[in-house]
């Protein structure tokens, strides 16, 4: 069987040009998120089974890689059924091995919990633009903490990164779970419809209000409901009136205290942020995870065309682990697609000292490249990032090579010249 030299399907190998920039951006989030008090965990890449099937990660959990017990566990002759076969799969996410994580630690931590998360996760989804079945997510969550601080400190916190990597003029959309649940109540839907009716409503941004309209016929929903229900997306604003008017609208279906709080979120980030981005209520933000208990939202760019992070309230599932709920709320960047961008920007790495090359004359005598050596050495002490390699018979087209690489000087040393 002959070897195969590209990767699997959905993989990626990284050259260092890109792992350059990755590892620059990875720098910039430890100490953007450091200065919010944010806390850097790590979980394995492995969880069980039955965490990632808990009906908690909607439909990321058609996508696990699912892993086959090992050694005398694994009886192919006796099993009748999956789970006989299977008691561990990939990550899926971020958020479900940290709330095992902090359950099973808790007694451990402070509270409230500041953490940062970052890892490789795992979906066997349809390889797209920005989209790998194995790639870096990192997300920061706040566990502990009932009230809208969390919301108000996730987003600014975020919102820091990005400008930080001067992202500008991008739109974080918020919504809230329980304002989308009123909304389908007060237009006369069933409770046990909701998911169907979200589903459809999360199509919005790609089929338009008629398209959502005409899902909403084909499953066989009252027109009068359809009518009542849609008339409302045409009729809210994007901004805080819009909030306010739910608030009005919804009520003797939705508590006034939710709608007030999206409100103080938006107040608040928009008072002291310093990016360069827009918050927008946005009634038709759903989130695919069926976790989210409350206030949703999400990262919308121009350059991108979707997201390129999320996240939520997810009051309710820590409690499954541990069987009295905590207060949690994340926010999740889609690193891959933040990545893509830089390096289709042509994003240059900051260098403090500059690049430099050292070239030197092959069979260079000993003394001489001590001389290089300690060069490159006083040059490193400066701030500088240094290379030193042994000058090739195409000498111009190893110059141009190391220029693509950044390295704006470069020095050649002579043995009949040291």
């Amino acid at each position: 069987m002959a070897l195969k030299k590209k990767p699997v399907t959905g993989m990626k190998d990284i050259l260092p040009a890109e792992m350059a920039v990755r590892d620059y951006v990875i720098r910039q989030i430890k100490e953007t998120y450091s200065t919010f008090g944010f806390s850097s965990i790590e979980t394995p890449c492995v969880e069980h089974i039955e965490n990632l099937s808990s009906k908690q990660g909607g439909e990321n959990e058609k996508l696990i890689f699912k892993i086959l017990k090992r050694g005398e566990k694994l009886k192919l002759d006796t099993a009748e059924c999956e789970a006989d076969l299977v008691d561990g799969g990939l990550r899926y996410d971020l958020t479900v091995p940290l709330s095992r994580y902090y359950s099973n630690h808790a007694n451990e931590l402070p509270s409230p919990f500041k953490a940062l998360q970052m890892g490789n996760v795992w979906r066997a989804d349809r390889p797209q633009r920005g989209r790998y079945r194995q790639f870096m997510q990192c997300d920061i969550d706040i566990l502990g903490e009932p009230t809208n601080l969390a919301e108000i400190e996730l987003i600014l916190a975020t919102t820091t990164l990005l400008g930080k990597l001067d992202f500008k003029n991008f739109t974080i959309r918020i919504n809230d779970r329980r304002i989308l649940k009123a909304m389908a109540a007060y237009s006369g839907f069933a409770p046990e419809s909701y998911d169907t009716v979200f589903i459809i409503l999360d199509k919005m941004d790609k089929i338009g209000l008629e398209g959502v309209r005409g899902e909403l016929e084909k499953e066989g929903f009252a027109k009068e409901s359809i009518d009542t229900y849609l008339a409302m997306f045409e009729e809210i604003t994007s901004d805080v009136a819009g909030v306010r008017y739910v608030k009005e609208k919804l009520a003797g279906v939705l508590d006034p205290a939710y709608a007030e709080g999206l409100e103080l979120i938006m107040n608040s980030v928009d008072a002291v942020k310093t990016a360069d981005f827009k918050l927008a209520f946005d009634p038709t933000l759903v989130r695919g995870m069926s976790y989210y208990t409350g206030p949703i939202f999400e990262i919308s760019m121009d350059e991108f065309g979707g997201s390129v992070g999320g996240g939520g309230r997810y009051d309710e599932m820590i409690g499954k682990f541990t069987g009295n709920d905590t207060c949690a709320c994340g926010f999740s960047i889609g690193f891959e697609r933040i990545i893509m961008l830089l390096m289709e920007r042509g994003f240059q790495v900051p260098q403090a000292g500059g690049k430099k090359a050292l070239l030197i004359q092959k069979n260079m005598p000993a003394e001489g490249m001590m001389k290089v050596l300690k060069q490159a050495e006083e040059e490193r002490k400066n701030g500088s990032q240094v290379t030193i390699a042994v000058m090739k018979k195409n000498k111009k087209f190893q110059k141009e090579q190391l220029k693509e690489e950044g390295y704006e000087e470069i020095i050649e040393f002579f043995a009949d010249r040291m």
